[in-house]
């Protein structure tokens, strides 16, 4: 272990051992054995307190713990969590309401994890396709971004272009083309083509690095999509919900995706929740019985929902986290100021936010920094390689944010 890793305990030391022992290697994780959360604060198994700047890879936009949302997760858990859907239950249609007047849609069709709810989207783009747009049979197309991260699922991994996500998992399944991220040119050639029936894309690409497109992308993609009636698919799973300053991504360019993907924040880091939104003439083209799922729009799950996306709005947080995301780039850049040679860039929205590191002489890369971070008490990790994601719980204070970068300021500069 580095020698820049955090000091661990006889008892962090076996935990970590039971997780190498008995589960499966396909994470990475930091040398930090977590037990407790609450706001923007986690505590370790021996009690030391952590800023947590990952947020569960934006899950918990809330904060840990809300009592607002453990408060109806606990309440809806003691009278009803699960009936499927081969019957009605009080808790689904208010949720579905209001999800589609939050966000402007006829309906909404609740899964479970993210890649669920993409994998849900990609059917609902062909299904619309073939009766819509008159595609024929089985030979419908969906444009996706290069270094695009969707999910994990075969389908998913189907149009990824990161070799480590896909090599070793093939064969994967036809129909999908990838044009660079950004590029307008290519992507208005690859829709010309009649048989696509949508362009899947994230607003923000999050796990590429917090990639930010040029101003302008997002609307002109939208009007090459109703171009070419091509469905434009936004997966805001990651910069929805408040994390980039707006309640969706795609409002800062005043851009409605015809399909809607959510996920992640939905329950506030409390149980796996994702809805995709679509208005009728898309989301009817699915009939009983063509999709599904045993757990999605469970009761528990709505209850959770609404008291997560009721936090998001009656506390503020888009508006929060564009304020708090305007201090935090701009003391990041004074550090790039001050040591060049070690911060590439500082670059993201809102409270989504990616420090781009360069090796040291001596070797220390990004994940030195991570280690550094955890030992002085703030967790962050890196993402392909080189750039470290900051996404705090946007329930952050002020004060607590600058305390925050004054911690991360230090560590720059004394590596």
């Amino acid at each position: 272990m580095s020698a820049l890793a955090p000091t661990l305990s006889t008892r962090a030391e076996h935990l970590m051992q039971l997780e190498d022992q008995y589960g499966a290697h396909n994470y990475h994780p930091l040398p930090v054995v977590l037990s407790r959360g609450l706001g923007p604060y986690l505590w370790d198994v021996d009690g030391k307190r952590y800023f947590d700047f990952l947020s569960a890879y934006s899950a918990v936009n809330q904060g840990h713990c809300h009592p607002r949302i453990i408060a109806a997760l606990t309440e809806q858990a003691q009278r009803l969590t699960l009936t499927s859907r081969a019957f009605f239950n009080d808790r689904l249609g208010p949720a579905e309401q209001q999800l589609c007047e939050l966000f402007g849609y006829d309906k909404a069709l609740l899964m479970n994890s993210g890649a669920e709810a993409v994998e849900t989207a990609l059917k609902l783009a062909r299904k619309w396709g073939y009766q819509e747009k008159g595609i024929a049979p089985n030979q419908a197309r969906i444009v996706v971004a290069e270094h695009n991260f969707h999910g994990r699922t075969t389908g998913i991994i189907s149009f990824s272009t990161d070799g480590e996500s896909t090599g070793g998992f093939g064969p994967f399944v036809p129909g999908y083309q990838v044009v660079p991220y950004d590029d307008l040119e290519a992507l208005g050639a690859a829709l010309a083509d009649p048989r696509v029936c949508a362009f899947l894309v994230e607003p923000i690409q999050g796990e590429a690095g917090v990639v930010v497109p040029r101003a302008g992308y997002l609307a002109q993609a939208a009007a090459l999509c109703r171009q070419h009636r091509v469905l434009l698919i936004t997966d805001e799973i990651q910069t929805g919900l408040g994390r980039t300053g707006r309640r969706l991504a795609a409002d800062y360019e005043g851009v409605r995706g015809d399909v809607l993907i959510l996920g992640k924040a939905l329950s506030g880091g409390v149980l796996p929740v994702s809805a995709v939104l679509a208005d009728d003439e898309i989301m009817l083209t699915i009939q009983p019985g063509q999709h599904g799922s045993t757990f999605g729009g469970n009761p528990l799950a709505c209850a959770v929902l609404q008291a997560a996306l009721d936090v998001l709005e009656e506390e503020h947080l888009a508006e929060q986290a564009f304020q708090l995301g305007e201090i935090f780039r701009a003391e990041m850049r004074h550090v790039q100021a001050e040591r060049p040679e070690l911060v590439e860039l500082v670059r993201g929205r809102g409270l989504l936010n990616a420090v781009v590191i360069r090796p040291t002489p001596d070797g220390r890369t990004a994940w030195d920094v991570c280690l550094a971070l955890a030992e002085r008490g703030l967790l962050a990790k890196p993402t392909h390689g080189d750039i470290i994601r900051f996404a705090p719980p946007l329930v952050i204070s002020e004060s607590e944010l600058r305390a925050a970068c004054a911690l991360i300021s230090e560590v720059l500069r004394g590596f």
